[in-house]
């Protein structure tokens, strides 16, 4: 069976979010590949494990294969000892707006000052009204990937490293 994921990113125009949120979530993630062809990446969210492979999206960047699993926590845990460097932290909030879930994450750590909005569509050109809080489109941008910014830091960036 084919799982593909559809999704667009966006930066945070305002914090209104937050009073919109309906959970929220403590994420710590790791790459064990962040090859272009594919990525594989070990998560751990709250109390759950996953592990999740990832292919190499379409030019727009807004398809591509993701395959996830659940795993118990204490393999999730030993298996991010094995990941390349650069552990991401982040809080996702989860924001229902219309029929669609924004999920907004505000990264911590060396990308601490970050926040991204993920939204998964059904079809890429899935029309769907933008929260007054969304900020600019960076679909497609490589550097706005987690397995990127797990190798070159938000707080890089905006230090001129």
């Amino acid at each position: 069976m084919q799982h593909l994921e559809i999704e667009r990113k966006f930066l945070v125009g305002s914090e209104a979010y937050k009073n919109k949120a309906t959970a929220v979530s403590r994420i710590v993630q790791g790459f064990l590949n962040t090859d272009p062809e594919r990525t594989v990446r070990v998560r751990i969210r709250n109390d759950k494990g996953y592990l999740t492979v990832k292919g190499k999206g379409n030019d727009s960047g807004t398809t591509r294969f993701e395959w996830e699993s659940e795993i118990p926590v204490s393999e999730a845990t030993n298996l991010i000892d094995l990941c390349e460097p650069g552990i991401l932290e982040k809080n996702r909030f989860e924001v229902p707006f219309e029929n669609l879930v924004f999920e907004v994450d505000e990264f911590l750590g060396e990308n601490k000052g970050l926040v991204i909005v993920e939204v998964e569509l059904k079809h890429e050109d899935e029309h769907f009204t933008k929260p007054d809080w969304l900020g600019d489109e960076v679909t497609g941008q490589t550097k706005y990937y987690n397995s990127q910014l797990s190798k070159n830091p938000f707080g890089k960036w905006v230090q001129g490293i």
